[in-house]
Formats: C-alpha cells, sequence, structure tokens
C-alpha cells in the first residue's frame, strides 16, 4: 500500500481558533505527532484520528460530507461524530479525542479510545434467533461484524472450510505476493477473536440447504437450524483445459500451474516464486496482471498471455488499457496478446501458434464464477447468479444471499448486476445483516473497486457493461487521469488514477442518484 503522507497541521493540544475549522467541514492538524481531524458544526467541534484504520489512508485529503469523511484511498466511511465505522473496507472506528470550545477557541484534551463492540443488547422484538452465514469471505465476515458491532444478542454459527478465513483477499495478489506485506497483515482478525464473541465457527463445508425445514447440513455430518441465514459462497476461478500438462500429485491440473483465490493458494504461488526464474501469468485480468506485477518485484521474467489485444479494454477502454499495459513493460512484462495457451508442460508453455514460452511457473487468472451449486441445489431462484431483491433477500423465506454470488437491483438503473468487487460483497453482507433484524434500507451503495500495479492505483466507481461515451481527462500514460463512461446520457461509471477526490465524488454523486431514483419510485 502507498505510505501515508508526514503529519502536519496545527498543535490541536495548544488549540485554534474556532473559525478556523470551516462550519460542516475539518481542520486537519495533529496530537502529540498523531493526525487529527477537528469537525464543526455550529459551535460544536469533534476530535477523531486523521488517519484510516484500515490501510492508513490519509482522512484530510478525502471526502467530508454531512458529518462523514471518506477515505481517499479505498472509501472506508467514517462519522466525524463519533468516529464510528460507517462502511467497509474499514473493520475498526477511529479513535476520537475530547474537545473543550472556549472563548472562541478550541483545545483538544485527552484520547478516547474506541471500543468497536461492547456489552451485547437483546436482540430486536421480532428478530431471528439464530443467523447461520455460510462463507466467510467479504460478505460472510461483514455480515457478522455488523451483528456484532450492532449489539445484536442471537446466535452467529458460520460455516467456511478455509481454515484461514477470514482475510483480505484484495491484498493477496498485491503487496503480500510481492513480499511487501508480511502475513501478520493478512487476518481480517487475530486468531479467537469470532470465537471469543460468541460466534461458532464450523470448518466444513454446506452440502445441503432444506429452506422448507430451514436446516443445513455440513460435511462433518452436523446439522443447524436456522432463522435467518446469509449465502456467501462466493467465487471459484475458472480453470482452464491446459492438455496433458506436467505430472500432477493428485491427477489435477500441473504441478507448476498456480491458481490464487485463497491464501494458501498465494502461499503456494510465493514458495514456487522462490526457486523459479520464468513464469507465464495466463490472463490478463486484473488479479493476471497484479499476480504480474508481483512477480517481477521478485525478479522473475514475467510473460502475460491473453486473447485480448488490449489489457482490460471491454472494462476500462483502450486508452486505460493500453497505458496499463505500458506500465507493467516499463517494469520488463512481456505480452503476448490475442493468444491462447494450448499447452503447458513441465518447463514451458505452448501458445496456439505454436510460440513456446520458457515457465519454471504458470498462474492462470481468467475470471472466476459463481459457486451456485447449494442455491441451486436448495431451489433459490437463478438467473447467472442468485435473484436478490433490493434488501438482498432471496426467492425463499429467511434467506439472504450476498457478494459475488448476488444478482441485485442496481439502485441507479433499476437494471439487474452482479459485482465481483471485495467492497461491495462487504457492504451487501452488512445490508443483509441489518435486514435479518429489521433494521435494514434497500441496499444503494454504488459498486467500488481498486487495483494495484506497481505503485500505480486504479480506483473505479460504477458499474458498466458497456458505455456509448467515453469522456477523458488528464493523461493515462502520465498516470494522472479520469475516465467517465456514459451510457444513455448517465455517468454509469468513472475511473481515476491519482485522482482520489474525484473519485469519491463519483461514489457521491451516484449515491444521491439513487436515494433521489428511490425517492421517486416510492412518491
Amino acid at each position: 500500500m502507498t505510505e501515508a503522507g508526514a503529519v502536519g497541521g496545527p498543535d490541536l493540544r495548544a488549540g485554534v481558533a474556532l473559525e478556523e475549522i470551516p462550519d460542516g467541514g475539518i481542520l486537519a492538524g495533529q496530537v502529540e505527532g498523531e493526525a487529527v481531524l477537528l469537525y464543526r458544526e455550529g459551535g460544536q467541534v469533534s476530535a477523531v484520528a486523521g488517519t484510516c484504520t484500515h490501510y492508513a489512508g490519509p482522512l484530510g485529503e478525502g471526502l467530508v460530507s454531512e458529518g462523514t469523511v471518506r477515505c481517499p484511498w479505498h472509501h472506508a466511511c467514517f462519522s466525524l461524530r463519533t468516529g464510528a465505522v460507517l462502511r467497509t473496507p474499514a473493520l475498526n472506528p477511529l479513535a476520537h479525542w475530547g474537545v473543550e470550545v472556549k472563548a472562541g477557541r478550541v483545545r483538544v484534551l485527552g484520547k478516547v479510545e474506541a471500543e468497536p463492540y461492547g456489552e451485547k443488547s437483546p436482540a430486536p422484538a421480532g428478530g431471528p434467533g439464530r443467523v447461520v452465514v455460510i462463507g466467510f469471505g467479504a460478505a460472510g465476515s461483514s455480515a457478522v461484524e455488523w451483528l456484532l458491532r450492532e449489539g445484536w444478542g442471537g446466535r452467529i454459527d458460520v460455516v467456511e472450510p478455509d481454515t484461514d478465513a477470514p482475510y483480505d483477499r484484495p491484498n493477496l495478489s498485491k503487496d503480500y505476493l510481492a513480499g511487501t506485506a508480511p502475513e501478520e497483515w493478512i487476518p481480517l482478525r487475530p486468531a479467537g477473536w469470532y470465537e471469543e464473541r460468541g460466534v461458532v465457527l464450523h470448518r466444513a463445508s454446506a452440502t445441503s440447504l432444506d429452506t422448507e425445514r430451514r436446516q443445513v447440513r455440513l460435511s462433518d455430518g452436523a446439522e443447524l437450524g436456522y432463522d435467518a441465514l446469509l449465502l456467501a459462497t462466493g467465487a471459484a476461478p475458472i480453470r482452464l483445459p491446459l492438455g496433458e500438462g506436467a505430472a500432477s500429485e493428485d491427477g489435477g491440473h500441473p504441478t507448476n500451474v498456480h491458481y490464487l483465490r485463497s491464501l494458501a493458494d498465494a502461499r503456494s504461488i510465493v514458495a514456487a516464486a522462490g526457486g523459479a526464474r520464468t513464469a507465464v501469468v495466463l490472463g490478463a485480468s486484473f488479479i493476471g496482471l497484479e499476480v504480474a506485477a508481483a512477480l517481477r518485484s521478485r525478479e522473475l521474467a514475467v510473460s502475460v498471455v491473453s486473447p485480448e489485444t488490449v489489457p482490460f479494454e471491454r472494462v476500462l477502454g483502450q486508452d486505460l488499457g493500453m497505458a496499463i499495459r505500458a506500465l507493467h513493460e516499463e517494469h520488463g512484462v512481456r505480452f503476448h496478446l490475442g493468444r491462447t495457451a494450448r499447452a503447458v508442460e513441465a518447463g514451458g508453455v505452448e501458445l496456439d501458434d505454436g510460440t513456446r514460452l520458457a515457465a519454471d511457473m504458470v498462474v492462470v487468472g481468467v475470471g472466476v464464477r459463481p459457486v451456485l451449486e447449494l442455491a441451486q441445489s436448495a431451489g433459490l431462484t437463478l438467473e447467472r447468479g442468485v435473484v436478490v431483491d433490493g434488501h438482498m433477500r432471496t426467492s425463499a423465506a429467511g434467506v439472504w444471499a450476498a457478494g459475488d454470488i448476488a444478482r441485485y437491483p442496481d439502485a441507479r438503473t433499476g437494471e439487474s448486476i452482479r459485482v465481483e468487487h471485495w467492497v461491495v460483497a462487504q457492504r451487501q453482507g452488512a445490508a443483509a445483516a441489518a435486514d435479518m433484524v429489521g433494521r435494514g434500507a434497500p441496499f444503494e451503495d454504488a459498486p467500488f473497486f481498486w487495483s494495484q500495479h506497481y505503485d500505480v492505483p486504479v480506483n473505479y466507481v460504477g458499474h458498466a457493461e458497456g458505455w456509448d461515451e467515453l469522456e477523458l481527462d488528464g493523461d493515462p500514460a502520465a498516470r494522472d487521469c479520469v475516465v467517465t463512461y456514459v451510457k444513455g446520457g448517465r455517468t454509469v461509471a468513472v475511473a481515476t488514477i491519482y485522482r482520489d477526490r474525484e473519485s469519491l465524488q463519483a461514489e457521491l454523486s451516484m449515491e444521491r442518484s439513487a436515494r433521489e431514483r428511490g425517492a421517486d419510485a416510492g412518491a
């Protein structure tokens, strides 16, 4: 992750004039070397930490709106009044300080460390007594976090066979794979954290779901009853038919071929990279090119093979796609575009035109597919995903779905979409949990993701499966641009490089548009 800048601004312990803080705005300063934001509403002033709890983004450079601040890096959102987390990817609240306003001068007092989860309160009347969460990735873990944070008092069972979950999956293909992030950063919570809060973890798979009896059967033979269930089974990597290939220990893919989805996958790639000199990445997806960047950071010779002629052209457009390709070429990556792999052999890859590429290791990154088998066997309505309404409810009573499997109505357009982004899954999981206990509202968040290539971040807000116009402001080659995707006269997505505020403003604008559309529909 990019490092935050040095802490600066006035010494808030010594105090500042009230008029220096714009009404409805912030003043960034510091207390004993720690970044602090002062927020003012009339004569009321609050003080919260100026550094995001996700990856230490500088909140003083973020976007302030209606008593909240959004992180410029990954769009976490916090209350400026209390420091509470309002939106992921941050999980922990901001610390806050006592404030004294006297004779037109504001002085920051002692620090108050925030406690995200206090004593649990009784479950709301009529709420579920027992919640089961199937899948402990972004959506599942976020649903559990929401229930704990809100003080919900019922039982929570989580079903997840991956013994490492939950962890920071976006980092697996970025700094962790590059060797610049220690594994201690990867778990979302310390070992035993969930169990200490009463969450029951079942390290098994769900083999069947009976929505009539409201029961789940697990691979270890256990059966779980539920009042409310969240289906968050996520996605699995698409696997390529690669011919006979090298010898395989398990009869599956060749032993030098890797897929990246789990922490175990990432560990395997890191181990293989330690003894490799050459690597071939199959697929110029975001995962594929992030892996290419990480392996170049480990000084492997990297070739990328993809049937596209311009990376990301379908998602980002030609200009931005060509700029990202050029960035990788500057770092020594070799592209073989318009090509596919015919076979993988020990020590190499044969392409469809007969070209042979040396490869001590191969990483496949050609996309993922939603894991729908459990939903299908349970009889839920499917349409290239699990169909849900605006509250993340499925066709079965008492069952919600969120994350990579959920096909939901876009609050801005009404179109049915399925989005495979970490932050979207987190926010949908929280929305589903809120709805389960009667505290929910329609899901109106604008989709957001970020991708990192060496030291260059790409932020993307919205969702564009196609566009009529593409508006470019700035120069992608200079790593400074805003790309706006327009369809039917409406902005459907915005991609940025080093234009963080524009990205935040686009997100806010899309959310306001969704609220206005919802208000009009309800009028």
